[in-house]
């Protein structure tokens, strides 16, 4: 069982922060729109070690860029944090146009990071006491239909299913992402990524007819390649689901 917590301190003239996120995937966040200068700085983490960065389940945090600076290049971004190993689950945005850029691109959208606010202090004076607040309503969450796929799912392709279960009926391939709301259901070879519950659904679970995965994660909690070869279910039809900060991978 790996996971992934980074903390990095940036001096004044650096673009970014890496940041544990409470799932265990990164979170990159970013001080300035130059993505030169990024790039540079990531090349020069990379090169102090190697191993930094593998693989690594990552959402871009855009929510503390200032606002006087232009739209940011999306799909420019992500392609420097994959070269650098960087693989891009979502953004955090406040931004109108950071937040239509991801939805261009099918790229969920998590709400921006801040500290709750605090109730004001009452004044020294007596006062009348005020009504008591009516609680807000209750908003039942969102569902939407199992996204189903039908054709292969090549390399570099990502496909993610919002708010509900993703089914692929045939093979996916290496290099290719899998990432849903809620179960994942490979019903050929799946020698790609799979990453179910990716807004903290513990309860999601991932089945494989052909367990040859790259990795595997369910609500941050992930395996990758080199867990799963030793497993004595590699190969074979599987379910995988989480108990705690453990993914149990058993025969289907």
């Amino acid at each position: 069982m790996q996971t992934m917590s980074q903390n990095h301190t940036p001096d004044t003239a650096s673009v970014f922060q890496l940041k544990g996120s409470m799932l265990a995937i990164t979170v990159l966040e970013l001080a300035r729109n130059d993505l030169e200068a990024l790039d540079r700085q990531l090349a020069a983490k990379v090169a102090q070690a190697p191993n930094f960065f593998s693989n690594t389940p990552l959402v871009l945090a855009l929510d503390k860029l200032p606002a006087g600076e232009g739209a940011i290049d999306l799909p420019g971004l992500m392609r420097i944090c994959r070269h650098h190993g960087l693989r891009t689950l979502a953004i955090r945005a406040n931004r109108i146009e950071d937040i239509a850029a991801a939805i261009a691109i099918d790229l969920p959208v998590l709400p921006p990071s801040g500290a709750r606010e605090r109730p004001l202090e009452p004044e020294p004076e007596v006062r009348k006491p005020e009504p008591a607040p009516t609680p807000p309503p209750v908003v039942e969450p969102e569902v939407r239909p199992t996204r189903i796929i039908t054709s292969p799912v090549r390399g570099g392709q990502q496909i993610y299913a919002q708010g509900g279960d993703l089914v692929v009926t045939t093979s996916v391939s290496p290099g290719a992402e899998l990432l849903a709301d809620g179960n994942i259901h490979v019903y050929g070879a799946m020698r790609g990524r799979a990453l179910a519950g990716i807004k903290g659904n513990t309860k999601a679970r991932i089945f494989c007819q052909q367990m040859t995965a790259e990795m595997v994660s369910i609500a941050g909690q992930y395996k990758v390649c080199e867990d799963l070869r030793r497993d004595p279910l590699w190969g074979t039809g599987v379910q995988i689901s989480l108990s705690g900060d453990v993914l149990n991978i058993t025969r289907l």
